[in-house]
C-alpha cells in the first residue's frame, strides 16, 4: 500500500503519526518548545521505492541568511548516521531557501534519493535540526522523526 504523506506541523511536544503502509511506518514530535508553521508531504509511503517526491512549505521564525542542517540518523539505538552541511551562507547560495525572510512562505518540492541504501528491520529515530549560526547555537527547527521499517528492503 502506497500512499500520500502529508502533514502541518505546529504544536510543540505533541506526536504525530504521519503516515503507514505494509513496510514503512513514520511519525514526528518537534524536538524544542517552539511551535512552528510547516508542511511536509512525501509520496510514496513506502521503503520499496527507490525515490520519495516531497514538497516542503515553511514560514521560518527568523531570516534566513546563513542555514546549517544537521541530520542524526539513530538505528536501534546506535548512531548509524551524522551528517551536516552549510545550505545558506550569504554568498553565493545555490539553495532556494537562502536568503528567505522571517514571516515570508517558502515552498520547494524535491526529489529525495536516500533510498538507495537498504534499510535493515528496525526502529529508527532522526533527528534533523536546522541552525541560523554555524555554532549551532541559534536554532531555526528541529523534528524528532520515529521510522519504524517493517522488513527488510533487501
Amino acid at each position: 500500500m502506497s500512499g500520500l504523506l502529508f502533514f502541518i506541523l505546529f504544536t510543540p511536544g505533541v506526536s504525530e503519526f504521519l503516515c503507514t503502509s505494509s513496510d514503512l511506518e513514520l511519525s514526528y514530535t518537534f524536538c524544542d518548545s517552539t511551535a512552528h508553521t510547516f508542511k511536509f508531504n512525501l509520496t510514496p509511503c513506502s521503503m520499496n521505492k527507490s525515490v520519495w517526491k516531497a514538497a516542503l512549505t515553511w514560514i521560518p521564525r527568523s531570516d534566513i541568511t546563513f542555514l546549517k542542517i544537521v541530520f542524526n540518523v539513530w538505528y536501534e539505538g546506535t548512531n548509524a548516521l551524522y551528517w551536516k552541511e552549510v545550505l545558506c551562507s550569504g554568498s553565493d547560495d545555490e539553495y532556494s531557501v537562502c536568503g528567505t525572510l522571517k514571516g515570508e512562505t517558502f515552498a520547494t518540492a524535491f526529489d529525495i534519493k536516500g533510498l538507495r541504501t537498504p534499510f535493515p528491520k528496525g526502529n529508527y529515530n532522526i533527528i534533523f535540526q536546522g541552525f541560523s549560526d554555524d555554532s549551532d547555537n541559534n536554532i531555526l527547527m528541529c523534528l524528532n522523526f520515529t521510522m519504524i521499517v517493517k522488513q527488510d528492503t533487501f
